[in-house]
């Protein structure tokens, strides 16, 4: 499936969103000064929620492109996420073309957020990554940003079948990491999953501003 991205439309979902968190959450964010205003680059995030994508991007001013499940491109709803600039990926393995989807968004100078635990946390809690992102960040050799999430499991955890309005949600961006930071050489035998481990150890770190639990 070709996407064929809008910005005008990515720009008013993002304006959307911004203004549904902001308005009905206590939406704040640090570390955004972190984030390169050109060239590209992964946001690479836990994942414990379906508000993760959109909370992560809505105070952002850079198209970011997403992943998203292939059964979603269906009708009116599938073809906006096109128009959004989303990336349909398998559930079970990503396919070849939504590869080339992404290393194509990299290497024309785009954002692309992935999430290296590979689906929704049960619980909350980080779990132990998947090789993909970490080979995604080897092969594309892209800043990578560490991105943790706060809060929105709480709002729309896997447990929920509505959110939860109210409560804080916080996202906290990490320095750059480069590949010379992450990736262990190819002569590790583990090289993509030891990378995708240093990507979620930097994720495990961040904290909050005042360091509390959300």
């Amino acid at each position: 499936m070709k996407s064929i991205p809008n910005p005008k439309l990515y720009e008013l979902t993002r304006s959307i969103a911004n203004w549904y968190f902001s308005t009905f959450y206590d939406y704040t964010q640090s570390g955004t000064e972190n984030i390169p205003s050109q060239g590209p680059v992964i946001f690479a995030a836990n994942h414990v929620s379906f508000y993760d994508p959109p909370a992560i991007g809505a105070c952002l001013h850079r198209q970011i492109n997403y992943f998203a499940r292939d059964t979603l491109f269906k009708g009116l709803f599938g073809k906006s996420l096109i128009q959004i600039g989303a990336i349909p990926v398998a559930r079970e393995n990503a396919e070849m073309k939504s590869l080339r989807a992404i290393f194509n968004s990299l290497k024309a100078g785009g954002a692309v957020a992935i999430y290296p635990e590979g689906t929704r946390s049960p619980d909350g809690l980080l779990a132990e990554p998947k090789p993909g992102a970490g080979m995604i960040a080897c092969k594309s050799r892209a800043t990578i940003i560490p991105v943790r999430v706060f809060g929105t499991y709480e709002a729309y955890g896997r447990q929920r079948k509505l959110p939860k309005i109210g409560g804080r949600i916080h996202i906290a961006y990490d320095r750059p990491m480069t590949t010379e930071a992450l990736d262990p050489g190819k002569a590790h035998p583990e090289r993509y999953l030891e990378a995708s481990r240093r990507i979620m150890a930097r994720i495990g770190a961040l904290a909050t501003p005042d360091d509390c639990v959300v």
